[in-house]
């Protein structure tokens, strides 16, 4: 170990002899000050003598000696010239440079310090690792542990005989300082003080080792489909840059699973390629088309991502996934992101290139979006080929203006994108297609001349669609004399888009039975316009005005902030593009109510001349808490409601703003101290105050306990395809049991499934068990994601166990289900990290159909596949 630095203390007893010569005792400096390395060897002791008839020099009380940065202390030093061997005992200790400390009862070493013997040991490394045995031995850069134990685990404070939370005893522990790699024989591993696991030999790295060739720990897994599953990880550190891990895999029902990962760093950056793959044994497991991918035999997936940086202001990259199939993560992965959320799952590819500078951002992507889900057509998802978006923002001085002075914003995006099919979503009434029912379907693919009775929409387009905007802005702020806070601003926006939608005719799904998909059918949706170039130049220019009022009280500062804003632009088309394929998703709350255009893209933007106005109050409190409350609303006062005007895909409708005096929003925020906050933000009609949008947040910290919630209740929007309702509760929590044991749990509630049981339930299904045909309903309080776990956590371990319930399709039948899953996970520091994830089985959403449980196989036959 460390203490083998020991060897220099022959040089001292050297000098020492010389300088002591025929004399019998002589005086050290009273202080020694720590010296570089190179520099001389500095000693103190109480005492020193020479024997020069032994040939003994003996250093005695409070000895410190310090060289080349290493300090060794001990109550008595011995080196007999002799025999070339140096003892140091009582209270002996020798401190690196590293901080590294070992500490003997006796050391017995030659004076190289290549050989010798230490008894009843104890190294505390610098990296909070700790060695200990009762008898060591040194061979050149090799030390064995007689009846050895290592830890990473400090000792109790208030009790340190207390055991530690793990350690490894074993007959001999042998740390190899060349090879970095330390080996047990005979070794028993210890929690809490009890012997759980015995091994006849086993090696680890080096703590201060970071990376080293050699097997991880095995990673054990169940589930049904797949069986029990074994693998055995192999890391290989190929240089300091690279390394590569290969990981086989077994398991019991699909045969061999390979996953392999390699990693490169660079001066400017890393990348990193991953690949995995198996051929299935037993396809009968998993569902058959169009709800699986029963029918494959080879299945797997690559990945890989870079992230470089060009100079201190560029970077380029690309985050690249490639699935053989969409039911792959879902079969092989227990836990993926991706399928966290039942209703929307999608792999997206990219290649970005990104530029920042101190005012200014550049962003050029491509994407490429891979669908997750049966009811998913790839066919729609569109390639981005590219997207780009610059912005750059510059003061004006007002000297070289006449006065003007302000500021300047540039913005600008282009928009590639292409699909092979049309995207339709059939409203009032929704319909899914009648062989499977798993995709949207349009019966008519046309729209009403009423907007808000069309039955169907166009949420994406079959062919070519690009699209750029350019926009300047101006904008100064001054203050009145009377304290009004009054902003100017103007604006110009440049838009031209070019289209050229298929009109081929009838694009198949799947197979001849499905219903085809009529791609000629989208210039329905045009409002009889064909053209392929499109263009609009859109000037605007407005004023926002802010008085706030600054009040102070017993509880704290108040400031109270009318706003009103006005925004002209001509009366023009809202629709500069024949289709919407950005600016889809529109919400009207707080956050936008003072946006000069409400939409969240560039395909729509705000005509006509408008009102907005509001006010918020806050209320500081001395400890750092507020509260917070805001209000307002905006009209229409000149020009067509541009969200009354329908595109495509009818956005504006239902939003809240499609009157001419829209609805009102609000927002409450509350937080009077650290551990408590609280935000509302609301919709109002405003003519009823009926809640047309809700959202709530919460958190709560009193320690042990934190607490955080959410609720959302959304009213039904039926102009873009919500028929009713959306309401869903989430909670989670964590609880501090004691300092290292802790509880957590998360639960969220979807509370309009119920209303959705035509769709979301199998509303006739033939059950196997009972021979019965059963409805399918959802519960109001229907649980989409539920999670619970216990562990334990501290400096040197941590050990965890959870439960989760997903909706996850199910993988024998392809049906909605509630997937359960028990992942334990235990890790040590410095020795790795073991996991278990036993797969419970899976519940289908219809109550009418029994779940079989883990082990068992659940068989239905449907009429109607939702």
């Amino acid at each position: 170990m460390q203490y083998r630095r020991l060897r220099y203390l022959s040089l001292l007893m050297s000098s020492a002899a010389a300088i002591a010569g025929a004399t019998t005792a002589l005086a050290t400096p009273a202080s020694v000050t720590p010296q570089e390395p190179g520099a001389r060897m500095v000693v103190e002791a109480k005492e020193m003598v020479y024997d020069e008839k032994k040939n003994i020099v003996t250093a005695e009380g409070q000895v410190q000696i310090v060289y080349k940065g290493r300090l060794l202390e001990a109550d008595r030093v011995v080196y007999d010239r002799n025999t070339s061997r140096v003892y140091a005992e009582g209270h002996a200790q020798l401190t690196e440079r590293d901080g590294t400390v070992a500490r003997a009862d006796r050391f017995d070493l030659t004076d190289d310090f290549k050989n010798g013997f230490i008894e009843s040991l104890q190294v505390d490394a610098a990296n909070d690792t700790h060695f200990s045995a009762p008898r060591a031995e040194r061979a050149d850069d090799m030390t064995t542990f007689d009846m050895g134990a290592y830890t990473a685990c400090e000792a109790c404070k208030d009790d340190p005989s207390k055991p530690r939370t793990w350690q490894l005893k074993a007959k001999r522990i042998i740390h190899d300082s060349t090879e970095k790699t330390i080996y047990y024989e005979d070794a028993t591993f210890e929690l809490l003080g009890v012997p759980v696991a015995y091994v006849p030999f086993w090696s680890s790295a080096d703590p201060t080792v970071k990376r080293k060739t050699g097997f991880l720990t095995p990673v054990l897994s169940y589930r049904q489909a797949l069986g029990a599953g074994v693998g055995l990880p192999f890391f290989w550190a190929i240089s300091p840059d690279s390394d590569l891990q290969i990981t086989p895999t077994w398991f019991s029902r699909q045969g061999p699973y390979l996953t392999g990962e390699f990693r490169k760093r660079f001066e400017n950056g890393v990348m990193t390629f991953r690949a995995e793959g198996t051929h299935v044994g037993d396809p009968g497991a998993f569902a058959v088309a169009p709800y699986g991918a029963g029918d494959r035999r080879w299945r797997g997936a690559l990945q890989t991502t870079g992230d470089f940086s060009i100079n201190d202001r560029w970077r380029a990259g690309w985050d690249i996934t490639a699935l053989s199939d969409r039911f792959y993560l879902q079969d092989y992965k227990q836990y993926n992101y991706l399928l966290q959320n039942y209703y929307f799952r999608e792999s997206s590819s990219t290649i970005f290139l990104t530029g920042q500078g101190p005012r200014s951002f550049f962003d050029l992507r491509s994407y490429y979006f891979q669908v997750l889900s049966p009811s998913d057509v790839q066919a729609q998802q569109p390639v981005v080929h590219p997207v780009a978006d610059y912005n750059r923002v510059f003061d004006i001085d007002p000297a070289k203006t006449a006065g003007v002075g302000g500021q300047v914003e540039l913005d600008a995006n282009v928009t590639s994108t292409s699909a092979s099919v049309a995207m339709y979503e059939s409203i009032n009434p929704r319909t899914l297609d009648s062989v499977y029912g798993l995709y949207n379907v349009c019966q008519l693919y046309q729209r009403s001349t009423i907007p808000a009775n069309s039955q169907c929409l166009l949420r994406g387009v079959g062919g070519d669609y690009q699209h750029a905007t350019v926009s300047g802005a101006w904008k100064r702020k001054v203050i009145d004399p009377v304290g009004g806070v009054w902003t100017a601003f103007a604006f110009a926006r440049f838009v031209g888009s070019y289209l050229d939608y298929d009109r081929t005719g009838l694009y198949p799904i799947y197979n001849a039975a499905w219903e085809p998909i009529p791609n000629i059918n989208q210039g329905l949706f045009f409002d009889g316009q064909d053209q392929r170039f499109r263009g609009q130049a859109l000037p605007g220019m407005g004023a926002e005005w802010r008085y706030p009022i600054l009040a102070a009280t017993p509880l704290g500062g108040v400031v109270v902030e009318p706003i009103v804003q006005v925004v002209a632009r001509p009366n023009q088309t809202s629709i500069p593009s024949l289709v919407n394929m950005d600016a889809q998703s529109l919400v009207f709350d707080d956050s936008t109510l003072f946006e000069w255009s409400k939409y969240s893209g560039y395909d729509r933007f705000e005509t006509g001349t408008r009102l907005n106005y509001g006010g918020q109050a806050t209320m500081s409190f001395s400890n750092g808490g507020f509260v917070n409350a805001m209000v307002g609303q905006s009209s229409q006062l000149a020009g067509a409601n541009p969200y009354s005007t329908a595109d495509a895909a009818n956005v504006g409708l239902n939003s809240g703003l499609n009157s001419r005096v829209s609805d009102i929003v609000g927002r409450f925020a509350f937080a009077p101290t650290a551990r408590i906050s609280f935000i509302a933000k609301g919709r109002f009609d405003n003519t009823t105050l009926t809640a047309k949008r809700i959202d709530l947040v919460s958190t709560i910290k009193f320690d042990p306990l934190t607490l955080q919630f959410q609720y959302a209740n959304y009213a039904s929007q039926p102009a873009i395809g919500f028929d009713v309702r959306r309401q869903g509760l989430s909670a989670s929590g964590r609880y501090d049991l004691t300092k290292n044991y802790f509880a957590t749990g998360t639960v969220t509630f979807d509370m309009s499934r119920y209303l959705y049981n035509g769709l979301t339930a199998n509303p006739i299904l033939f059950n196997t068990v009972t021979g019965a045909n059963t409805t399918g309903t959802a519960p109001v309080f229907s649980v989409a994601a539920l999670g619970a776990g216990v562990g334990y956590q501290d400096e040197c371990a941590t050990f965890a166990v959870n439960y989760t319930q997903l909706y996850q399709p199910q993988a024998s039948t392809g049906l909605p289900a509630r997937n359960q899953t028990v992942m334990v996970s235990l890790n040590f520091r410095t020795l790795g990290e073991a996991r278990f994830n036993y797969g419970l089985g899976s519940t289908l959403v219809n109550d009418g159909v029994r779940n079989m449980g883990a082990g068992a196989t659940t068989t239905t036959t449907s009429t109607s596949a939702r």
